[in-house]
C-alpha cells in the first residue's frame, strides 16, 4: 500500500481516537491532541519530534493510538535502545498521570501507579514490533549484499576459468600451429637454397619471410593468452585418440567404448574429443556414483561431421556433496565453438546425463 494512503489511514484512526475520548476535555486539550494526530503524517521524516508532539495529547486525553503509532515509527528507525526505553517511560507517565493534576485524589494516586505499569508494558509492543521491522529490513538488505557478493564471486571465478582455458588453448596453438608454421618456414628456406630459378628462389624467400613473421605474431599471441591464464602452463604432450582407450579403462567407471571416428581427424579434433570424454567421465564419478557410461564415437554418413556422445545411467548410490561450477562444460562449449562445432549437455529422460560434441569435418 502506498505510504500516503497509510499515513492518511493512521491520521484518521488517531483523530477518531481523539473524538471518542474528548467528551469531558477542554477545547484547548482537544486542539493539542488533534495537532499531535495531524503530525503523524510526518512521523517518517521527524520520528522523535512527532512522538514528542503526541505526548501532551496522551496527558490531557485518554488516547493511546497517536503516541503508539509515533513510538512504533521511532523504534523502526532508531537504533538507540536507551532513547526508546526513555520514550516508552515518558508515554507511560503521560498516559497514567491524571489530568488536571489538581483534581487528583489519594485514590487516584494508587490507580496511577497501576496504570503506569500497565501502560509501560503495553508500550513495549510498538517498540518491539518496530525493532522487529527494522531487523527484517536490515536482514533483507544484508541478503541482497550477500547475493551481489556471490554473483561477483561467480563472475570472477568464471573469468578465471575462462582465462585458464585460454591458456590451455594457447598451449595447444603453440604445440600444433607453431610447429606447422615452423615446418613451412624450414621447407621454404630449403627450397630457397636449392632452387635455381631466380623467380622461384624469390617466391620461396617470400614464403619463408612471411612464415617467420607469422610465427613471431603467433608466439606473441600465445604469450598474451598465457598471461591471461594467470601462469604459464607446461608444454606437456597432448592426448590423442590413441589415449582414449586408456582413459576409459582407468576411469573407474563401467564404461563401454563404441564406434569410430574418421581416420583423418586432426590433432585438434582428437584433443577436443578426448577432453569431452574426460570431462564427462569426471562428472559421472562426482555426481553419479555407481552409474555406468557409454562413449559413442560417430561420424556422419556424408562425411561432413564427426563427434562423440557420452551417456551415463542414473546413479545407484547417493552422491556426496562435491563442489561443481559447470565451468568444465563451459570450457568444452568454448572449445567446440572455436572449432566451428557444437556442444550440448543435459539430463536424459531415464534420469541419467548426456554430453555431445559435434565438429565439422576438416575444421580442425
Amino acid at each position: 500500500m502506498p505510504e500516503p494512503v497509510v499515513d492518511g489511514v493512521v491520521v484518521a484512526i488517531a483523530a477518531a481516537d481523539v473524538a471518542l475520548n474528548q467528551w469531558d476535555a477542554s477545547p484547548t486539550a482537544t486542539a493539542i491532541a488533534g495537532a499531535g494526530c495531524a503530525g503523524l503524517a510526518l512521523r517518517r521524516l521527524f520520528p522523535l519530534p512527532v512522538f514528542a508532539c503526541t505526548i501532551p495529547g496522551a496527558l490531557m486525553l485518554d488516547i493511546v493510538f497517536a503516541p503508539f503509532a509515533a513510538l512504533f515509527t521511532l523504534a523502526e528507525r532508531s537504533r538507540d535502545r536507551r532513547l526508546l526505553g526513555v520514550c516508552a517511560v515518558v508515554m507511560a507517565v503521560a498516559s497514567a498521570t491524571p489530568w488536571p493534576l489538581h483534581h487528583a485524589t489519594p485514590q487516584d494516586r494508587t490507580w496511577t501507579v497501576v496504570y503506569f505499569f500497565y501502560t509501560l508494558a503495553t508500550a513495549a509492543a510498538p517498540v518491539l514490533l518496530g525493532q522487529l521491522v527494522q531487523a527484517r529490513r536490515d536482514l533483507a538488505r544484508r541478503l541482497v549484499e550477500i547475493e551481489e557478493a556471490r554473483e561477483h564471486e561467480r563472475l570472477l571465478h568464471s573469468q578465471a576459468v575462462l582465462a585458464r582455458e585460454r591458456a590451455q588453448l594457447a598451449r595447444e596453438m603453440h604445440d600444433v600451429v607453431s610447429h606447422q608454421v615452423s615446418l613451412i618456414a624450414v621447407q621454404a628456406g630449403a627450397l630457397q637454397v636449392a632452387a635455381a630459378d631466380p623467380d622461384f628462389k624469390e617466391g620461396a624467400r617470400t614464403i619463408r619471410s612471411l612464415s617467420v613473421d607469422t610465427l613471431d605474431e603467433l608466439r606473441h599471441m600465445v604469450t598474451l593468452l598465457r598471461a591471461s591464464g594467470g601462469r604459464a602452463t607446461e608444454l606437456t604432450p597432448q592426448p590423442t585418440l590413441a589415449d582414449l582407450q586408456t582413459l576409459v579403462a582407468t576411469s573407474g567407471i563401467d564404461t563401454a567404448l563404441t564406434g569410430e571416428l574418421p581416420p583423418d581427424v586432426g590433432t585438434t579434433g582428437q584433443r577436443a574429443v578426448y577432453r569431452t570424454v574426460q570431462e564427462a567421465l569426471t562428472n559421472v564419478r562426482k555426481h553419479a556414483p555407481g552409474a555406468s557410461a557409454t562413449v559413442r564415437l560417430w561420424r556422419a554418413d556424408d562425411g561432413t561431421a564427426f563427434g562423440v556422445t557420452v551417456t551415463n545411467t542414473p546413479p545407484t548410490r547417493p552422491s556426496l556433496p562435491l563442489p561443481g561450477s559447470r565451468q568444465g562444460l563451459v570450457g568444452l562449449k568454448e572449445r567446440a565453438e572455436l572449432l566451428g562445432g557444437a556442444f550440448e549437455s543435459g539430463p536424459t529422460p531415464q534420469g541419467g546425463y548426456e554430453v555431445s560434441l559435434r565438429i565439422p569435418a576438416h575444421s580442425d
